[in-house]
C-alpha cells in the first residue's frame, strides 16, 4: 500500500491565487452538486476538473464547502487538532436503511427470527468474523480447518487457529455483555480474550502498552503510516473514549452508527496495546452496534468484506489522517462495508431458501421416503432442532405404532435422525449436518 499524496493547504491554495482566481472558486462552491464523490486530493487529481478550473483550485472549492458542515469530536491528533466528519450523500441513505434493517424487524429475513433456525446463522457469522478478523491480522489457517476446530471443540493447534478461537469467544462474550457500558476494564478484558495465548510478551495482554514500547505503523520498506500517541497520554484517551462511546460526549447528537464506526477508529488510531489493535477495535464496533439496538450485526461479518479490499480499509485510515483529520472517509468506506454485509446475509438467506426448494422438489418425486417421512424430513429442512416422537408421529398420520415407529427408525438408519431412549419414550431430531446428509441421498 502506498502512502496517499498530502493535500494542498487552504491557506497554501489561497495565497498562490488572485481575486479572479478566487472569485471563480468561490462560484463554483455554490453550484457543487450534492452528490458528488468525496474525493481525497489523491483520487482528485486523477480526475479532470471541472470547466476551467485547475486541480488546486477544485479542491480549494471542495473544503470551503466542507468546512462549513464539520463537526469536531473529543479524539485529537498528536498535534492537539481535533477529528472531524460531516454528513454527506449517501450516508443518510445508508443510515435510513441500517435502521430498517439492522435494528428493527422490517425486512428482516425470517430465518433469522424463527427460534428454531437463527442459532445456525448466528453460529455461522461469528466463525466467519472470526476467521476473517484473524486474517486480515495475519492468521494463515484455511477457512475449512478453522471451522472445523471451531464446531469440533478441539484445542487450537497453532499462533494462526488461537487468533481464530480468541476472536470466537469474544465474539461470544460481546452479546453477552452488550448491555454494559464501556469502561477502561471492558476494553482490556476484550484485548485478554482476543490475544490470549498469542503474544510473544504475554504479560502485554490485557494492558495498554508502556512507554518503552512507543510503537509506529508502516511496511516492510520502512515507509511510516502512523505513528499512535505516546503511552503516557493513553489513560486519558481512553477515558475520553469510553464517554464518547456511552453517548456522554459531545453535546450534540451522534447518529449511534457513526458512533460505532469512529470508535473503531478511534481505538486503531490510538493503538494502545502492543498488539491485537484491529482485532479489538472491530470487536468494540460490535459491542457499540448491539449496545445500541443493531441486534441484526450480530449475523454479518464486517472483516469478511473488508478481507476482500483490505487496502481500501487501510486507505481509509490513511486519507482520514493525511486531510486534516476528516472522519468522512473512513465513515464513508465502513458504511459501504455495513451496506455489503448486510446484503450479503440477506442473499445468502435467499440462497439457502431456494436450495432447500430445489431438495424439497426432489423430495416429493423420490421412493426413497415414504409419503409420512418426506413429510418429517421437510419439516426437519427448516426446524433443525425440532424433536419427534413415535407417540406424535403416530397422532399426526392415523397410523398404528409399528408404523409410526418403523418410519423413524428408517430415517434414523440412513443417517439423517438422531435418536435417544427417555424411560419408554424415544426421540428423534435431525442430525448436525441434516441438509447435507440428505443432499447425499437426493
Amino acid at each position: 500500500m502506498k502512502m496517499p499524496r498530502t493535500p494542498p493547504t487552504i491557506p497554501d491554495l489561497m495565497s498562490k491565487m488572485t481575486a479572479d482566481q478566487l472569485t471563480q472558486v468561490f462560484s463554483f462552491v455554490s453550484s457543487i452538486p450534492s452528490m458528488s464523490k468525496y474525493l481525497h486530493w489523491d483520487k482528485l487529481i486523477r480526475y479532470a476538473p471541472p470547466s476551467e478550473l485547475t486541480h488546486e483550485e477544485w479542491w480549494l472549492g471542495l473544503k470551503l464547502s466542507r468546512n462549513t458542515l464539520y463537526k469536531n469530536i473529543p479524539l485529537q491528533d498528536n498535534h492537539g487538532q481535533p477529528f472531524k466528519f460531516l454528513v454527506t450523500d449517501p450516508i443518510p441513505e445508508r443510515l435510513h436503511h441500517i435502521d430498517l434493517g439492522a435494528g428493527g424487524r422490517i425486512g428482516v429475513p425470517e430465518p433469522v427470527t424463527n427460534p428454531e433456525t437463527r442459532d445456525q446463522y448466528y453460529v455461522s457469522s461469528l466463525i466467519e468474523e472470526a476467521i476473517t478478523s484473524s486474517q486480515l491480522e495475519g492468521a494463515t489457517t484455511t477457512r475449512e480447518v478453522a471451522k472445523e476446530m471451531i464446531r469440533t471443540g478441539r484445542p487450537p493447534r497453532d499462533h494462526s487457529e488461537r487468533m481464530i478461537l480468541n476472536n470466537f469467544l469474544t465474539m461470544q462474550q460481546i452479546s453477552e455483555i452488550k448491555g454494559r457500558s464501556l469502561t477502561k476494564d471492558l476494553i482490556l478484558e476484550l484485548h485478554g480474550m482476543v490475544t490470549n495465548g498469542t503474544l510473544p510478551d504475554p504479560s502485554a495482554t490485557g494492558r495498554l502498552r508502556r512507554k518503552d514500547e512507543n510503537i509506529f505503523i508502516g511496511d516492510n520498506k520502512g515507509v511510516v503510516f502512523h505513528v499512535p500517541p505516546p503511552a503516557e497520554e493513553l489513560e486519558d484517551r481512553m477515558a475520553a473514549m469510553c464517554d464518547f462511546a456511552n453517548g456522554k460526549i459531545p453535546s450534540y447528537f451522534i447518529h449511534p452508527v457513526l458512533r460505532s464506526i469512529i470508535l473503531h477508529f478511534w481505538l486503531a488510531y490510538d493503538h494502545p496495546f502492543v498488539d491485537g489493535n484491529g482485532r479489538t477495535a472491530r470487536a468494540l464496533f460490535y459491542w457499540s452496534m448491539l449496545h445500541y439496538g443493531f441486534w441484526l450485526c450480530e449475523y454479518i461479518s464486517i472483516s469478511h468484506i473488508i478481507l476482500k479490499a483490505p487496502a481500501q480499509y487501510g486507505r481509509a485510515f490513511l486519507y482520514t489522517e493525511t486531510d486534516d483529520n476528516d472522519l468522512t472517509y473512513f465513515i464513508l468506506h465502513q458504511i459501504e462495508v455495513i451496506r455489503r454485509a448486510l446484503d450479503e446475509l440477506h442473499n445468502y438467506i435467499e440462497t439457502k431458501a431456494t436450495q432447500l426448494k430445489a431438495i424439497e422438489r426432489e423430495l416429493r418425486s423420490m421412493v426413497l421416503f415414504n409419503h409420512r417421512q418426506r413429510e418429517i424430513v421437510s419439516h426437519a429442512l427448516r426446524h433443525p432442532h425440532h424433536q419427534y416422537t413415535i407417540e406424535g408421529h403416530k397422532r399426526s398420520h392415523n397410523i398404528v405404532y409399528q408404523t409410526a415407529r418403523t418410519d423413524l427408525l428408517s430415517l434414523r438408519e440412513r443417517g439423517i435422525l438422531d435418536a435417544w431412549k427417555v424411560g419408554k419414550t424415544w426421540y428423534f431430531t435431525p442430525v448436525s449436518d441434516f441438509e447435507a446428509k440428505l443432499k447425499k441421498l437426493v
